[in-house]
């Protein structure tokens, strides 16, 4: 069980500004059917500002869909009280457009406006669900002050001047962004079998460079084959396993608990993680501040941790093999040679639950060390559409077995 957390009304936010209330979640028959690494807000989209007298509308599309839907909002890296002053659920019908007879009013214990304390997560009451491809509107009164946010989303949100929750029309949309803001997750009433799986890691995970609004991360293609159960995401750009960042945000097992372990339902996490820990160490990051070197033991470690947390909570988990990074900017020789020693342990330790081998699967006919010119998007490091589709391909029989 986890703790969720439920927000005063505005009615009474002058004296819960600061507090929110914790229950917890008995409702085992709701689960994860979609979520994002919510992440600290950033000066290259909408967060660093955040908003004021504007509506922002955000398209996701749900891995299973169930008679009801409920909402989850985060405002952990809000330094006030967010106060949402109106927000709706609707069928989305293309671009900002929503189907007008499906537009829901958004409620939190009733009301329609509401307020998430500042560090705390909030979940809508339950509305009849709109369909798979689901936009959700949010309308903010007030300064938010800088946002909770998802930075490289791979879809379009959109931004309008005054109220436009309930407004079918895409015409006052006229701002657009490739980043979340504010969206943690949404839940639904199981309607099948099957427990949820967590696809969890860095750029790679979250579909960088994959086609934009054509939902081609491999956890969008291991659950459009439907027959994995639920798959969500919690990739977040950037994502080192041991090691925090100002700019880059919190380790992978500090946020492992919270954006796998805490997700409703979950029953596998796939861990693609470690090229940023291996890639980026002695460069200077965004801030300025040089990446520390990092050793084959202390990512061992690091994975040791993950599954020590999995297994405790009983969580299968499954490890993948760190992909060719050869061309990169990145690469160096001792680079290389450190990510071959670390997926020699991934493939031969037995540490993990199962391996997938994405190296093999993803590497050049002849040459190991990068990424097959079929798969890689032109960095070499990430990987384009195909290449997505292929860890997809790799992942499916693990899950299934």
């Amino acid at each position: 069980m986890r703790l969720r957390w439920i927000a005063a009304p505005v009615a009474a936010v002058a004296a819960l500004a600061v507090v929110a209330f914790g229950v917890r979640d008995t409702e085992p028959a709701w689960s994860s059917a979609w979520a994002t690494a919510v992440q600290y807000p950033i000066y290259q989209n909408w967060s660093a500002m955040g908003f004021s007298d504007q509506t922002v509308r955000q398209v996701v599309r749900l891995s299973q869909d169930g008679p009801q839907v409920r909402i989850r909002l985060s405002n952990r890296y809000g330094e006030y009280p967010l106060p949402v002053a109106a927000a709706t659920v609707a069928r989305s019908a293309g671009g900002a457009a929503v189907v007008p007879e499906s537009v829901r009013a958004l409620t939190v214990g009733g009301e329609t406006a509401f307020v998430a304390a500042p560090g705390a997560e909030i979940v809508t009451d339950a509305v009849e669900s709109v369909g798979p491809l689901m936009a959700i509107t949010l309308y903010f009164t007030y300064p938010t002050g800088p946002a909770s946010q998802h930075g490289q989303a791979q879809a379009t949100s959109y931004r309008a001047t005054g109220d436009h929750v309930a407004d079918p029309s895409a015409t006052d949309f006229t701002e657009e962004s490739q980043s979340w803001y504010y969206l943690a997750g949404v839940e639904t009433l199981r309607a099948g079998e099957g427990d949820v799986t967590v696809a969890f890691g860095d750029s790679i995970t979250e579909g960088f460079r994959s086609t934009p609004d054509s939902d081609q991360r491999y956890p969008d293609l291991l659950a459009a084959a439907g027959f994995h159960g639920p798959v969500v995401n919690a990739g977040a750009g950037g994502n080192r396993l041991i090691a925090d960042s100002t700019v880059l945000g919190d380790n992978a097992i500090a946020r492992f608990r919270r954006d796998v372990l805490d997700q409703p339902g979950v029953g596998t996490a796939v861990v693609l993680i470690g090229i940023n820990d291996i890639g980026l160490a002695g460069n200077p990051g965004p801030d300025g501040i040089v990446f520390p070197p990092v050793s084959k033991e202390q990512l061992i470690d690091g994975y040791r941790d993950l599954i020590a947390q999995a297994r405790a909570a009983r969580v299968r988990i499954i490890g993948a093999t760190i992909l060719p990074f050869a061309g990169s900017s990145f690469f160096s020789p001792e680079k290389e040679r450190l990510r071959t020693e670390v997926n020699t342990w991934i493939r031969e330790a037995g540490a993990f639950d199962k391996v997938v081998d994405l190296e093999l699967a993803l590497a050049a006919p002849n040459d190991r060390t990068r990424l097959a010119d079929a798969f890689d998007s032109g960095d070499h490091l990430h990987p384009n559409d195909s290449g997505y589709r292929a860890i997809a391909t790799a992942i499916a029989p693990a899950l299934a077995a």
